[in-house]
């Protein structure tokens, strides 16, 4: 009998074999891999330059197959602003938790969106700081857990979770802001094809783009990997609604 040699499934060149730190259950790596397929399937992997901050992503360059720079917590927009302006025909991305990019980098990230870099912005969201032991963040939800508000989160006190591309899409400057989700197989389709187009726009050079991507921790949130993708489609989803907020060729929301 003949054997099918076909691959059809591999890992991506832009990919290392590294084992991952990441918990069971985290959909960071899931993240990865949509966007080293994106760099092969671009052909832009040997001219990326990502930028990882401080977070659960902070060792994200053992695992990308691309050079990478190591910036101060919440200052990877600004380390990505500079190394784009000095080379511009580089891909250079952001890869950014919701605690590094929504609270000590919020102002980064706001200015570069108001500018226009042409760098492209995977903010991870999971609602809670993963890496220093799940702290509420500015994207907790109401009522929600973590080890600094056990009683849950009061809006009275702590004031609403900030959803950060419906912030950011009330900017004039032309941009391309999705929300997206990888909780199930259906939606790490739709989540590749926004992450897709956002690098596609900057390979054209045409605009800022940001994909915010809602992601688990079962870890910090306490939970078992399975239940935590129900719960984050019975949470998350409500306050957090998927979709395209911004795009620089049609008229959205």
């Amino acid at each position: 009998m003949a054997i099918d040699t076909n691959v059809i499934f591999s890992r991506p060149k832009a990919l290392s074999e590294n084992i991952t730190h990441y918990c069971p259950g985290c959909t960071h790596g899931v993240i990865h891999r949509l966007v080293a397929e994106v760099l092969d399937e671009l052909g832009v992997r040997e001219r990326t330059v990502g930028v990882a901050p401080v977070g659960c992503s902070v060792l994200a360059y053992n695992y990308f197959a691309v050079d990478f720079i190591e910036a101060a917590h919440g200052r990877a927009p600004a380390t990505a602003t500079g190394f784009k302006r000095i080379r511009p025909d580089m891909i250079v991305f952001t890869y950014q938790g919701d605690g590094d990019l929504a609270s000590i980098g919020m102002g980064e990230i706001v200015h570069a969106a108001n500018r226009g870099e042409k760098f492209t912005t995977i903010f991870v969201n999971n609602a809670i700081y993963g890496m220093t032991g799940g702290q509420m963040a500015p994207t907790t939800l109401p009522g929600q857990r973590t080890t600094t508000c056990p009683q849950g989160r009061d809006v009275s006190l702590a004031g609403y979770p900030i959803r950060m591309v419906e912030l950011l899409s009330g900017l004039r400057t032309p941009a391309y802001l999705v929300r997206v989700s990888v909780h199930s197989p259906l939606h790490v389709v739709a989540a590749k094809k926004a992450i897709r187009r956002a690098f596609q726009l900057q390979v054209e050079g045409r605009c800022y783009s940001l994909v915010e991507v809602l992601s688990t921790c079962p870890t910090n949130w306490g939970v078992a990997p399975t239940t935590a993708t129900k719960w984050l489609a019975d949470n998350m989803l409500g306050y957090y609604p998927l979709g395209t907020y911004k795009d620089p060729d049609q008229e959205v929301r």
